[in-house]
């Protein structure tokens, strides 16, 4: 990363600690809800009557989201991997964030269809646990594609995320071990399913949700791959901090412009959040070293 780079996030910083602007950092830009999986817990996959949003208009969004202070950007779906507007592809958009001044981009795929040669500068992976767990979720016949298409790819910087939730908790272990085993996987991610309206069955109980933080903290000391901050973490166990989660901005689907994720627009789901994201920028803000670094492993390259 350029020392300009490097300049910028302090001075991001310095301005939102002591100035309290409160500024997006990074952005998450839907690009459509064309999916080629149902997953159980989803509330995003649209089978009916997708929405693709074309080339000019993500360009717009990217430059909007740039005029906000983002410099790092998420490209999600559905599953971006089959967003096409004429001669553009997934491709072309990491070009183009590129080009307009983002420092990195980012992908989420379910990996169900190869994505060798993307140029992403890093690619989250859907893994909601492996074999059976994650085919649980996803379906038959999910996970063995999803480890072909991974090891495939050739990718440098290829990570997994578990959504973790009442079908799969028993199996965050056994995750944490395999992304450890594999050499296709640099790290793994762990979230809690977030009780979006018609999935809070799902949700873990918080006695629960302790016990699981409390083993994923054990991996973290054993020094496994884990992308998630101590510091992160343990704010997660009971969501008892003063949330930051204007440092994301969220362009969805539809169109609709958001300063924080959709979970704010609906009542009674923030006290369940599972978003690990809220602690970790919780973490940033308050300069947690643990934080910091594992911030800087996964976006400065």
């Amino acid at each position: 990363m350029k020392f300009t780079q490097l300049a910028y996030l302090g001075w991001w910083w310095v301005r939102a600690k002591f100035f309290g602007r409160k500024a997006p950092l990074q952005s998450v830009i839907f690009i459509s809800d064309r999916c080629n999986l149902s997953c159980r817990h989803c509330s995003v996959y649209n089978h009916k009557d997708p929405i693709t949003k074309t080339y000019a208009q993500i360009r717009e969004e990217l430059q909007y989201c740039l005029s906000l202070g983002s410099r790092f950007v998420d490209f999600e779906g559905g599953e971006p991997m089959l967003w096409r507007d004429g001669d553009y592809d997934i491709n072309s958009l990491c070009d183009l964030a590129h080009e307009l001044g983002f420092f990195s981009c980012t992908i989420t795929t379910n990996a169900q269809k190869d994505f060798s040669g993307c140029r992403a500068d890093s690619i989250w992976v859907s893994m909601d646990g492996v074999g059976k767990y994650h085919e649980s979720i996803r379906g038959e016949g999910t996970f063995g594609r999803l480890e072909h298409n991974i090891a495939a790819c050739g990718h440098p910087a290829v990570s997994v995320n578990m959504a973790i939730n009442t079908l799969n908790a028993d199996g965050v272990a056994e995750a944490i071990e395999y992304a450890k085993q594999s050499p296709y996987i640099q790290k793994i991610s762990l979230n809690f399913h977030t009780p979006f309206p018609g999935s809070e069955a799902l949700a873990l109980d918080w006695k629960r949700r302790g016990e699981v933080i409390d083993l994923i903290l054990e991996y973290k000391k054993k020094g496994y791959p884990i992308m998630n901050s101590s510091t992160g973490l343990k704010h997660m166990r009971d969501l008892k901090f003063k949330k930051v989660c204007w440092m994301t901005n969220y362009v969805l689907t539809d169109g609709t412009r958001s300063p924080m994720c959709a979970g704010s627009m609906v009542p009674g789901v923030c006290e369940k959040c599972g978003f690990c994201m809220a602690g970790e920028e919780r973490a940033v803000v308050d300069l947690a070293p643990d934080t910091i670094f594992a911030g800087l492993s996964l976006r400065v390259k």
